[in-house]
């Protein structure tokens, strides 16, 4: 018998702009808590920002949840695909419009470069959108290579910044 696995913290950035954003966030909250192995430890309030790179698409709606989990990183991936897969997820082109994406950001302060998979999330302290909801639930948060995420954050060009929504836009979802 293998012995189990130690719980590692994890964090993950969710995004829609695609159907109803919100409501798919949500549901996509529920399901990272029912993951085998898997507890949701927090979850960021929803972030409104603009698409970034094929800019002709709504708007997105972001956040940012942490996890414990037994789950190694390739198999919380392969969770977090299968999770998009059911919300309808397809991948027409680079930065297209998408249903929901969901990308592993951090995992217990590993670095990680296999095909597929990179720890931390290569362009994750290029972008307010997943820094802001990051730094509302982990301040103190390190990213390895580029240190504190509260820096990353104050590191960006001003103008970018994603608008948190309302808490009666987010309790509708």
């Amino acid at each position: 018998m293998k012995p189990a696995l130690a719980e590692a913290r994890a964090f993950i950035a969710l995004g829609a702009n695609l159907g109803d954003p919100a409501a798919q966030l949500e549901r996509a909250f529920d399901e990272l808590a029912r993951l085998p192995e898997t507890r949701l430890l927090a979850r960021s309030a929803l972030y409104l920002s603009k698409a970034q790179g094929y800019t002709a698409q709504p708007d997105f709606i972001n956040a940012v949840a942490e996890v414990a989990t037994r789950l190694t990183p390739r198999a919380l991936l392969a969770a977090l695909l299968e999770i998009e897969t059911r919300h309808g997820r397809h991948r027409a082109f680079k930065n297209a419009p998408r249903t929901l994406d969901l990308d592993l950001l951090l995992y217990d302060g590993l670095v990680l470069h296999e095909p597929g998979l990179t720890l931390p999330h290569p362009r994750m302290c290029e972008r307010a959108f997943v820094l802001l909801p990051l730094c509302e639930i982990a301040p103190e948060q390190r990213i390895p290579g580029k240190g504190g995420a509260l820096a990353c954050l104050a590191a960006l060009p001003d103008g970018a910044a994603p608008r948190r929504l309302p808490l009666d836009d987010q309790d509708a979802a």
